[in-house]
């Protein structure tokens, strides 16, 4: 490692703590960045993890005089649910080939892409067409749990787009539950990264304290900018990311 990658490395946790803070999208630039510097996939998809990790938490902390359940699902039943989801998704990781790993994170990041470049419109969209119930919900909770412990870019939107097929109430009052339940299927996940040796310590703190201060300066930045400018720029951004892992890996 060069001190042009230590360099590179802050710089992305910057961006990617502020895309966070933002809109969301923050491992579209950490989880690429941290494979150009040199480390291997999944060591790279970890150590983002952990990365971002505590920005996330700081938002729950944020949030938590607002924290309530999603269509009458109380976080009691919701938290262990996502909590197993991550450490699923987190083993799942571990175990997966690291050639094989490479083939599968194109098509993630493409379904990471497109659920952001849908947005609130992608959870109206479904909402006209497809009705669940609460059973079906907890499963597909379950589901989105694996997803964050195991890759997790955009885990929050896909929460939000299916608690709409339910729950009627705006986006803005599901985001502290969101928060929280990604908080922790992806602490889950450090945990296991942590016990198993995945993680690239020196990388990994490097770039988790600028995707602090990111997180922290984008929140104050946040009212300057206009939410379009934005969202365009992670879609670009992550379709250009997606579009150059799809090049390497066929």
């Amino acid at each position: 490692m060069t001190d042009l990658h230590w360099l590179y490395l802050i710089a992305a946790g910057l961006l990617g703590g502020s895309m966070n803070a933002l809109a969301g999208g923050g491992s579209f630039v950490t989880f690429p960045a941290l494979v150009l510097a040199g480390l291997p996939p999944i060591a790279a998809n970890a150590t983002s993890t952990v990365a971002l990790f505590p920005g996330t938490l700081a938002s729950t902390w944020a949030y938590r005089k607002d924290l309530g359940g999603i269509a009458g699902l109380s976080l009691r039943v919701l938290l262990p649910i996502s909590v197993a989801g991550g450490l699923v998704g987190a083993v799942l990781l571990l175990v997966t080939p690291g050639a094989a790993f490479d083939r599968v994170i194109p098509w993630l990041l493409l379904l990471a892409t497109l659920t952001f470049a849908g947005g609130r419109n992608f959870g109206a969209w479904l909402r006209r067409r497809v009705r669940i119930g609460r059973v079906a919900l907890l499963a597909i909770q379950f589901v989105l749990g694996v997803y964050g412990g195991y890759f997790g870019g955009a885990v929050g939107l896909m929460m939000l787009a299916v608690w709409t097929l339910l729950d009627s109430i705006e986006l803005k009052a599901m985001a502290p539950a969101r928060t929280l339940l990604v908080s922790a299927a992806n602490g889950m996940a450090v945990l296991c990264f942590a016990a198993a040796g995945a993680v690239w310590w020196l990388e990994g703190l490097a770039m988790m304290a600028s995707t602090i201060a990111g997180g922290y300066y984008g929140a104050r930045f946040a009212s300057h900018l206009p939410p379009a400018v934005l969202r365009g720029f992670v879609i670009l951004l992550s379709a250009c990311v997606t579009a150059g892992f799809f090049v390497k890996a066929y």
